[in-house]
């Protein structure tokens, strides 16, 4: 199978191409450059492996949340090159991608995304027979208010650590066994987590794949920026 991923939804700008068991990859920090990047990422990475677009079996794509043009971006990249190829999209949590991440230790997996207006982008992932699994739903809200399942013990990781580890810390019933907060979700992490979907034969048509924002408001007004 030939899956190309593409992940834009933080300041993190990657893209994966996954043949068979082999990953290529690209990524970079660049915050405002993505759109600048991507395609030009993709094309080196299908060269480098000497695949052609139109050998494609599908495109995995970070659906979010994140930054909204940061997903709009991803989102739209990968429905155009599904459409032109008639081939599924595979939209992945980009929360997901990053908890793959975290070392496979027995802890449970807080992520964590600065999502700006002091507000973070979290989920809870455990791991179940090797599997990485959601606990309970995505939300946005405060570090403060948090409120977290019983666990014997946690790995926090996502800007949100960097930007709000007191408050986060608060609310752990202990210190974290790992924690970092220099990370961002990656393409390559999108692909092998939509893999087992893709062979077996999930995906949508390109139209249907959808982001996932989490809150509708994009930035503080002029009085609340005052307060």
């Amino acid at each position: 199978m030939n899956l190309l991923a593409i992940e834009t939804a933080t300041e993190s700008c990657s893209a994966a191409l996954l043949v068979g068991d082999r990953i290529y990859a690209r990524s970079e920090i660049a915050p405002r450059r993505h759109a600048e990047l991507l395609l030009p990422m993709c094309e080196e990475i299908l060269a480098e492996a000497g695949v052609r677009r139109r050998d494609l079996d599908a495109v995995a794509v970070g659906r979010g949340p994140g930054a909204f043009t940061g997903v709009r971006l991803a989102i739209s990249a990968a429905q155009g090159i599904a459409l032109a190829l008639d081939i599924p999209v595979l939209p992945i949590s980009s929360l997901a991608a990053l908890a793959l991440q975290a070392p496979d230790n027995g802890a449970d997996v807080l992520v964590a995304i600065d999502a700006r207006m002091g507000e973070i982008y979290a989920g809870i992932f455990r791991r179940v027979d090797g599997r990485l699994e959601a606990v309970g739903e995505e939300r946005v809200m405060t570090a403060a208010s948090l409120q977290l399942p019983a666990a014997d013990a946690w790995n926090v990781i996502g800007t949100g650590w960097m930007s709000y580890r007191d408050a986060i810390a608060a609310v752990l019933p202990a210190a974290p066994l790992w924690a970092e907060g220099e990370r961002y979700p990656q393409a390559v992490d999108i692909a092998r987590l939509a893999a087992p979907i893709a062979a077996a034969g999930g995906g949508v048509a390109p139209d249907q794949a959808l982001p996932v924002y989490l809150r509708d408001k994009v930035a503080l007004t002029i009085a609340e920026q005052r307060k």
